[in-house]
């Protein structure tokens, strides 16, 4: 096997530089069902990922729940989740990304491992699409080395939407896991959450 067959290898980046703005408070240090969703998020990277890593903002480095995991720092500016892809892609460039958004408190292993398992080295990146409009879910995907050049391109002309990034991408699209993916962005949907996730218990 030559260099360029080689699978590269595969880690993990959950992403918490993010302001929270609409929830008024860090998204990732809220516990849901007795845990802060950081932390379970981070081992359910480490469980299907041969390294994982916490992307966060230089101000949270010191940050006593970021503070004892391994972290990529970002090196751009308030551009959203492409700030920490590109920051990652910029550490590791050798490695393809599992990239993780922090607030899917429905997440589980087996999803995970489904994506892990359809990934394809040969395109851009593998993600699920979207249960509300069937676009690619861009925060619970595997981006290659691959889709550097792409990231980078639309950062420098001002595009900073890692969705669109993966529409104009050779990304390979999963079938939606259903509710795996539904997200948490304010008090009220929070709120919701804790109430299914007590039916589920």
């Amino acid at each position: 096997m030559n260099g360029q067959s080689k699978v590269p290898p595969l880690y993990g980046l959950l992403l918490t530089g993010g302001a929270s703005r609409r929830m008024q408070q860090d998204k990732a240090a809220l516990a849901y069902r007795g845990e802060p969703q950081l932390l379970r998020a981070w081992r359910l990277l480490q469980a299907v990922t041969e390294r994982a890593f916490v992307s966060a903002r230089d101000t949270q480095r010191d940050d006593p729940l970021r503070a004892g995991l391994p972290l990529i720092l970002d090196r751009y500016e308030a551009i959203g989740p492409a700030a920490g892809i590109l920051s990652a892609q910029d550490e590791y460039p050798e490695a393809a990304w599992l990239v993780l958004a922090c607030d899917l408190p429905l997440l589980d292993t087996a999803t995970l491992q489904l994506l892990v398992t359809r990934r394809d080295p040969a395109v851009a990146a593998t993600a699920f699409a979207s249960s509300h409009d069937g676009l690619p879910e861009p925060l619970c995907a595997i981006w290659e080395p691959a889709s550097h050049g792409l990231l980078r391109q639309r950062y420098e002309s001002g595009s900073y939407c890692p969705r669109k990034a993966l529409m104009q991408s050779s990304a390979r699209l999963l079938p939606t896991p259903g509710a795996a993916l539904d997200n948490v962005n304010t008090p009220e949907e929070r709120e919701a959450m804790q109430h299914r996730l007590e039916t589920l218990a």
